[in-house]
């Protein structure tokens, strides 16, 4: 064979070994996970949740809402949660804002992430701000957790601290370590 013929088997060979290594490294869905189309998007849209009494759980304002048709759960872009008071207790509604937000299949768990704010009011009308990064809302206990830093501001008092466990009926927040505490005297 000419050298013509080795540089050619050479070229051809070095071609096929390429287009295999590029094909062996393209993007493979993760094990287990196919690309999966939402079976709904709902855009800029504003949905009223009900409990298992037929209640108002929450209501959910959103620019974006996927649902995942396999698992039934939802991934929602900034949204914006109202969770009514509850009948007889103190206080306002709560207002949850973040970037990003999923709901489980039975709507019974809210993840929100990146820049959380919850904003409500006590029993006295005066406000409580919270500032988190993730926060956990669940909406039929009306309860919330959070596990990683948090401010609280009320008037008068800022506080940080690691991890929350908060009562959102009863508007007890309680901050579970690295509690950090300052108090502001009220203006004249």
């Amino acid at each position: 064979m000419s050298w013509r013929g080795w540089f050619t088997l050479i070229l051809l060979t070095a071609a096929a070994l390429s287009g295999w290594a590029l094909w062996s490294q393209r993007d493979k869905p993760l094990a287990g996970k196919a690309n999966v189309q939402p079976d709904y998007v709902l855009n800029d849209f504003e949905v009223v949740v009900l409990d298992k009494t037929g209640k108002e759980s929450f209501t959910l304002r959103a620019p974006t809402l996927t649902r995942d048709p396999n698992i039934k759960t939802m991934d929602i872009t900034t949204p914006l949660f109202l969770i009514p008071p509850k009948p007889g207790s103190q206080g306002g509604a709560w207002e949850v804002r973040s970037q990003r937000g999923w709901v489980s299949a039975e709507a019974d768990e809210v993840r929100l992430r990146g820049q959380v704010k919850a904003d409500s009011t006590n029993a006295e009308g005066k406000p409580i701000k919270i500032a988190t990064e993730e926060l956990n809302v669940f909406p039929d206990s009306n309860k919330a957790t959070s596990a990683v830093a948090v401010n609280m501001v009320q008037p008068g008092t800022i506080l940080s601290g690691l991890g929350l466990e908060a009562d959102l009926e009863t508007k007890n927040v309680i901050l579970k370590s690295n509690v950090k505490a300052r108090y502001e005297a009220k203006a004249r």
